[in-house]
């Protein structure tokens, strides 16, 4: 098992660039199982998340050319159904929870899917009824083994139709989505998810031939087309790495310049750091945080303490929260950092008050962050990386930090983070891979 030990308390200074969208590159890279022509795919992140995908296609039988670790083609013109009930694709598959999408493809071209208990980020509660609801409304039938957890979906024939989501869940309408452009007649979505990663996988899909209006809303439209073919596609920024960055800067009191950021599809993210009292500014496509001694969290209008809570698209995404909350604790201020999505993706804080931050867990979704205003250091400590979020909170901690710190279970950070620890490098951070 690897670690990070860092040496923290010194500031960083540079340009670092955001990685591909790593939730974007799960959706458009099971997309290609919707054709048998070529999609090349460009800007995908190389971390493990999206490699562990691309080997599940390879063994199914997709044909894949790795031009660069950046840059894939995919054929998948001749999948191989039958694999689907191995032992080793239940093994590969119930690894990865983003490898739920190709549940979708597999539905509409083939008329059958089947698939393991996802894993993931132990964050709470991740159910999957929206994407079956969804199947069974297109005319398919579900079936669930709950002694082998095992998910079957089957259709002799499909037919668009009206469905109003449960919830707005992003890998559920991205499923409900690539498995309605081949259906036959018209399908809309209503409560459909509509983040920057779905607009881009709808623009994918439209490229490659479908038909799909309404994109970038919460109401979507799609014709059932009979085939698609191969396209050309381009990953945008992981605005999640943009916000990291952000916040790194901010604790670690330096300045960085991050380039190529994909301004007009990070919402409302910099103004929300803006309002923690974090001064950054754009510049082109790139964000330029200047040295920042000491930075102070904003109130309501009438004075009450700020609250910063995760919403669906165009709302705060939530895996930004963890970063805000490690932020918090060394700002001038307080906040109510709301998890409202996700019951367990705030139980890393009794690691950030060993070293010394002031928070009150309220419940498993909200915490109360009184900033020390770098008055007083962040302690090094010990650590572990819980999963991929938090991970990255707790290496921001750890470089802001005084002293030594040390990070067990980085396999977690590299899931999500590609080769963070040589980028960090470069900016001067004083980070080891043992």
């Amino acid at each position: 098992m690897n670690c990070f030990e860092i040496e923290g308390g010194h500031r960083l200074k540079g340009e670092i660039t955001p990685q591909g969208a790593k939730n974007e590159a799960l959706q458009v890279i099971c997309a290609v199982l919707l054709t048998s022509d070529t999609v090349r795919i460009n800007n995908i992140p190389d971390i493990v998340d999206v490699n562990n995908l691309i080997d599940l296609l390879g063994v199914m039988g997709v044909v894949i050319n790795r031009i660069n670790r950046n840059t894939c083609e995919f054929t998948a013109a001749d999948v191989n159904l039958e694999f689907l009930q191995s032992v080793d694709f239940k093994k590969r598959a119930s690894s990865l929870r983003g490898s739920i999408m190709i549940m979708g493809p597999l539905l509409a071209r083939f008329g059958k899917a089947y698939f393991p208990k996802p894993g993931g980020d132990k964050i709470g509660r991740r159910r999957l009824d929206t994407h079956f609801i969804g199947f069974e409304k297109l005319g398919a039938t579900f079936n669930f083994d709950a002694e082998d957890i095992f998910y079957t979906v089957e259709a002799s024939a499909m037919k668009g139709t009206y469905m109003l989501l449960d919830e707005a869940s992003v890998t559920g309408t991205a499923n409900i989505l690539m498995a309605a452009v081949l259906t036959p007649g018209k399908t809309t979505i209503y409560n459909a998810a509509c983040e920057p990663y779905l607009q881009q996988l709808s623009k994918m899909l439209i490229s490659m031939g479908a038909k799909i209006s309404g994109v970038g809303s919460n109401l979507l439209e799609i014709e059932g087309v009979s085939e698609l073919k191969g396209c050309d596609h381009t990953i945008l920024p992981d605005m999640i790495e943009v916000g990291s960055f952000i916040g790194m800067a901010a604790m670690t009191s330096s300045e960085i310049t991050i380039k190529n950021v994909g301004v007009e599809q990070l919402g409302i993210i910099p103004m929300m750091f803006q309002r923690m009292g974090i001064n950054l500014q754009v510049v082109g496509d790139d964000i330029y945080i200047p040295t920042q001694e000491h930075y102070e969290i904003d109130t309501f209008i009438d004075g009450s303490i700020m609250t910063i809570a995760d919403a669906p698209w165009p709302g705060l995404t939530p895996d930004l929260l963890s970063v805000f909350l490690v932020v918090a604790t060394q700002a001038k201020g307080s906040v109510l950092i709301h998890q409202k999505m996700f019951e367990s993706r705030l139980f890393f804080v009794d690691k950030l008050i060993d070293m010394g931050a002031r928070i009150i867990l309220c419940d498993p979704h909200r915490a109360t962050v009184i900033g020390l205003n770098k008055e007083n250091a962040l302690r090094g400590a010990n650590l572990t990386s819980p999963d991929i979020r938090a991970g990255v909170a707790l290496l921001i901690a750890a470089l802001s930090a005084q002293g030594k710190s040390t990070i067990q279970n980085i396999e977690q950070i590299d899931r999500g983070y590609q080769n963070i620890d040589g980028r960090l490098q470069n900016l001067g951070a004083r980070i080891k891979r043992i």
